[in-house]
């Protein structure tokens, strides 16, 4: 079974989340912050991925603590469920469109991370939650998890939609990266380690 469980526990935040690749697309749980909760439903169900979530952090302060760390415990998640990923497809790409906007997302689970944001939202706010925390989140998955990750937003005029259009594409990427591929069982690299 291609699951894991990650305890995070700091001066600012104390989470425990469990990663079932192999699931229905379920979130349970909560992050504390509304609007990452939101994301991470829609996460789960178009990466069709079982995602259990308990986090507590010092959102007295804001929400940044826990954002980025609930990412990082995804990213995390996301490494140690795919074990030595012999099988899987390693590559997964989409070009989603959500409402007026419209974006691409590229992964490659090469075991090196390496992050490009180009998304430039209107607004700072998405009601309460700060627009530049979707980067900080996909930033933290992506060098916890090792690997590339690549969004492009060609255009888009609401924020909501945008942020929504970014977690559904790299939801749907790494659905078809983590995919098998029977066709190649072994470990998809020449280097034969990823």
């Amino acid at each position: 079974m291609r699951k894991a469980q990650i305890q995070r526990q700091t001066g600012e935040t104390d989470i425990q989340l469990e990663l079932n690749l192999d699931g229905q697309g379920r979130f349970q749980g909560s992050s504390g912050v509304g609007f990452l909760d939101h994301m991470l439903q829609l996460f789960a169900r178009h990466a069709v991925m079982d995602l259990e979530l308990a986090a507590q952090g010092d959102l007295h302060v804001d929400q940044h603590h826990t954002v980025e760390d609930v990412g990082i415990c995804l990213g995390l998640a996301l490494e140690k469920a795919l074990g030595d990923k012999a099988g899987i497809a390693r590559y997964g790409h989409v070009v989603l469109p959500m409402e007026e906007a419209l974006c691409t997302v590229a992964v490659d689970l090469s075991g090196r991370p390496y992050v490009v944001f180009q998304v430039d939202f209107p607004t700072e706010k998405i009601g309460q939650f700060d627009s530049q925390l979707v980067e900080d989140f996909w930033y933290a998955v992506a060098t916890h998890g090792r690997f590339n990750l690549h969004v492009l937003m060609h255009y888009g005029r609401n924020s909501h939609h945008m942020a929504e259009a970014v977690f559904k594409g790299a939801a749907r990427a790494l659905r078809a990266a983590v995919a098998p591929d029977p066709r190649q069982p072994g470990v998809p690299s020449t280097k034969g380690v990823l």
